[in-house]
């Protein structure tokens, strides 16, 4: 016999009907994901299509044009594509992704998250975030799947071992990002299957202050490497220009290469912090450019920011001044590295310092090796900075700065306080006594008062109260009323009391005389103290 519940739906169906419900709520952030990809898509197609119309000399059809957007879709993911029209006819492989054209697949991606993990008007259920996750990341996957099979008709298809581990990479940390945001950020609980001690070491404030720290090293650093790049664009404007208007000469192409050199701005930000830490940036094979020198690379594509680079030969005095950029990134590391409670450790705050210059290597390792890839075979196969060399300096230089100030900041932040209250107690009365015995303060507000007039009134001198003598009771005895006489006024005697007859009888009145004006009363002032002045009034001209 099949029990029902006390809605009068079946034990057996009840299960199924919570399926039913999120069932909607699942399909919706499978849709969710696969639009963020379509969205992403769609915009790299737009552009590449509007720049294929307006080129004069096109080399493919507008299929050619939508495989190549699918292309660049992929490489916006970090996929090495694969380029078979060459000189040499020996494939080339182009792995460098623009940092600025990941952000689109990025923030797609997360705000497809976010919505999914957002509560429903109607009342429904909200999914779990793992569910979320997972299926976002499964549409938004679907979806890249295709475009990897239709890139592969194209002028560059993508390299499918690649693919199958920079596009899954990318939507992992995105989506993981969307749905952490929109559960408002938690810092925990962490999973159960991590050790205990793990998870009571990362909730010390130490972590979070390291990030903190770390990643103000790695922004300091990332602002000088802009710095530094800037300063060599206006230092060779001449060298940019003409490599700038060589490339080609109609402005639909020059447009393709303007928008190129911005989506590659983030790259050469990384490249400058990269150049100013000391290893520098490979160029090719054998060639590096550091601040101590520039052998030269004869092989490099005419390109603006390629332009730009330092000249051949030995470092220079202006070359050398980059390294001031990690000097002020390992400052802001141990800067952010304090705390300001006192119970805090000098020891405990240098451990915050040195794990501060451990997030800063790790990040910039990560950004550098991000920014870094083949543009060919030969003599472009190495093309950016070293990922390992870029995070062990960036570590070297901002652990070795960070610790000291960090502990310098914390002992200045907790010195003890000098004043009055580091005095001892008989050198404090000293100075409380001759405060008072110099007088000072009677002259002040006496001069105060006669400046003021009539808006301070005048204080009288306190009159002294004796000090109350304590009463001594006097035993009065009970009254007993006499017989009542007809025609006589009864009078009561009180026994025991000496009363004056005077006092009984009434006085006169005396005439009220009008009162004087009461001289004023003030206290006196203690002996004027030497290098005191006070001015005397002046008095009034006579009108």
């Amino acid at each position: 016999m099949t029990q029902v519940t006390e809605r009068g739906t079946p034990l057996s169906a009840a299960p199924r009907a919570g399926v039913r419900r999120r069932s909607p709520a699942a399909a919706a952030c499978v849709v969710g994901g696969a639009v963020a990809a379509g969205l992403g898509l769609g915009f790299l197609a737009v552009l590449v299509i509007v720049l294929w119309i307006s080129s004069p000399y096109p080399d493919s059809g507008p299929g050619g044009a939508l495989h190549l957007a699918a292309g660049l879709w992929l490489l916006a993911h970090g996929t090495e594509l694969v380029r078979y029209d060459t000189l040499s006819g020996i494939p080339a492989p182009v792995g460098m992704t623009p940092l600025l054209l990941v952000a689109l697949p990025v923030l797609l991606m997360r705000r497809a998250a976010r919505l999914g993990s957002a509560a429903e008007e109607d009342g429904e259920e909200v999914l779990p975030a793992a569910a979320v996750f997972s299926a976002v990341l499964c549409g938004y996957l679907a979806v890249g799947a295709l475009a990897t099979v239709y890139a592969a008709g194209g002028p560059m298809p993508a390299d499918p071992i690649s693919a199958a581990w920079h596009v899954p990479l990318v939507a992992v940390l995105a989506a993981a990002g969307g749905v952490w945001g929109a559960r408002g950020r938690p810092l925990g609980p962490l999973p159960s299957w991590i050790p205990g001690g793990v998870r009571k070491a990362v909730v010390r404030p130490r972590y979070a202050l390291a990030l903190r720290a770390g990643a103000g090293g790695s922004l300091v650093l990332l602002g000088g490497g802009a710095l530094v790049v800037g300063a060599s664009l206006a230092w060779h404007g001449a060298e940019v220009q003409a490599s700038f208007l060589s490339l080609t000469g109609v402005w639909s192409g020059r447009f393709a290469v303007l928008l190129l050199a911005l989506t590659l701005i983030p790259n050469a930000m990384v490249w400058g912090a990269a150049y100013a830490l000391g290893p520098g940036f490979a160029l090719g094979s054998h060639v590096t450019a550091t601040p101590l020198g520039f052998p030269g690379a004869p092989g490099l594509p005419r390109f603006p920011l390629l332009a730009a680079l330092p000249a051949e030969g030995a470092g220079t005095p202006l070359t050398w001044a980059a390294a001031g950029v990690p000097v002020v990134a390992g400052l802001a590391v141990g800067w952010f590295a304090v705390r300001r409670a006192r119970e805090v450790s000098s020891g405990e705050t240098a451990l915050t310092a040195a794990l501060g210059a451990v997030v800063c290597g790790l990040t910039m390792a990560g950004l550098a090796a991000a920014s870094a890839g083949p543009l060919g075979s030969r003599l472009l196969s190495e093309f950016g900075p070293v990922w390992w060399t870029t995070g062990v300096a960036a570590f070297a230089w901002t652990a070795v700065l960070a610790v000291p100030v960090a502990v310098a900041v914390h002992a200045w932040r907790n010195r003890p306080a000098i004043g009055p209250s580091a005095l001892d107690a008989d050198d404090a009365m000293a100075v409380d006594d001759r405060w008072h015995d110099s007088g000072v303060r009677e002259i002040r507000w006496a001069a105060l008062r006669k400046a003021a007039g009539a808006l301070v009134p005048e204080m009288a001198a306190p009159v002294p109260v004796p000090p109350a003598v304590p009463a001594v009771p006097v035993p009065v005895p009970v009254p007993v009323a006499p017989p009542a006489v007809p025609g006589r006024r009864a009078v009561t005697v009180v026994s025991g009391l000496d009363l004056d007859p005077g006092l009984l009888a009434p006085k006169p009145a005396e005439p009220v005389a009008p009162a004087a004006p009461a001289e004023p009363v003030s206290a006196p002032l203690a002996p004027p103290v030497v290098g005191a002045r006070v001015l005397a009034r002046r008095k009034p001209p006579p009108e």
